[in-house]
């Protein structure tokens, strides 16, 4: 099949373990630029949890953060965006907040807690390479909340909260684990299936012609959308299932192998 663009998640995809950008990563992605081939990230995190991948990895493409919910240029300027109801936030909040998890909120360009001693936190500044705001209440961030995000050490537990949560909420949020350790809640259309349906839309690429690859269960709803699909070799067994393909680990250089592989050299 013609391959014009390349979609990726970004933690546990383009990022290692520890959070930085390779070598042959960097390489790979240029590699595709000099092919005249798209190339454009989605994640759960915040666009401007993002901004570090631009200059590193020349994008000119779009960025599609909040899984889809805020999609932007490079230089973060919006092109699309889609908040929770206010209805339906607080309704999130509370329900993360009754399963006994600490709550996140993300809205507008801050990202708000309660508890400042949260394990994670540290985590969190490491990757979107930014501080969170320590605020009281949550009303007014609940107003225009892009994401309302469950956080628990105890993964599993966070699985079952996810089913109870899903169907509590219906068809007036996304619910999915970005991570292990998060729930994400945001509007029904910040998933990837969608959001990589817009940027694709955005960069003038057929979906026909795109490739999307990934290692989390957010990520499958945009394997369900392409006809390229890859999953990542720390991706659950499950996530492997969905795809197309299996590439190695994101800390051995898995994206640069797929890209080789299965777009270069195809």
């Amino acid at each position: 099949m013609k391959i014009s663009a390349l979609i990726s998640d970004v933690d546990g995809t383009l990022m290692t373990s520890d959070k930085t950008l390779t070598p042959r990563t960097r390489a790979a992605v240029a590699a595709l630029h000099a092919r005249g081939i798209g190339f454009a990230a989605i994640s759960g995190r915040p666009p401007r949890g993002m901004r570090m991948l631009v200059e590193p990895l020349a994008l000119t493409r779009p960025i599609g953060g909040f899984n889809g919910g805020q999609i932007t240029n490079p230089d973060l300027s919006p092109l699309e965006e889609h908040t929770l109801a206010p209805e339906t936030a607080r309704r999130a909040f509370e329900l993360l907040r009754g399963c006994g998890l600490e709550v996140w909120v993300f809205s507008g360009q801050d990202w708000l807690l309660a508890d400042p001693d949260d394990r994670h936190i540290a985590g969190e500044i490491r990757t979107v390479h930014y501080h969170p705001v320590v605020v009281k209440e949550f009303d007014g961030a609940l107003e225009s909340a892009f994401k309302v995000v469950g956080v628990s050490a105890d993964h599993a537990f966070l699985e079952r909260c996810e089913a109870g949560i899903a169907a509590a909420l219906g068809e007036a949020a996304s619910v999915s684990r970005s991570q292990a350790f998060y729930l994400d809640v945001t509007h029904p259309m910040a998933n990837k299936g969608v959001g990589v349906q817009r940027l694709a839309a955005l960069m003038g690429v057929p979906m026909a012609e795109v490739a999307v690859i990934g290692d989390g269960h957010n990520d499958l709803g945009m394997f369900a959308q392409s006809g390229l699909s890859i999953a990542m070799g720390n991706a659950p067994d499950d996530v492997k299932a969905r795809a197309r393909f299996v590439t190695a680990s994101n800390d051995r250089d898995g994206l640069a192998d797929a890209i080789q592989k299965y777009i270069l050299d195809a």
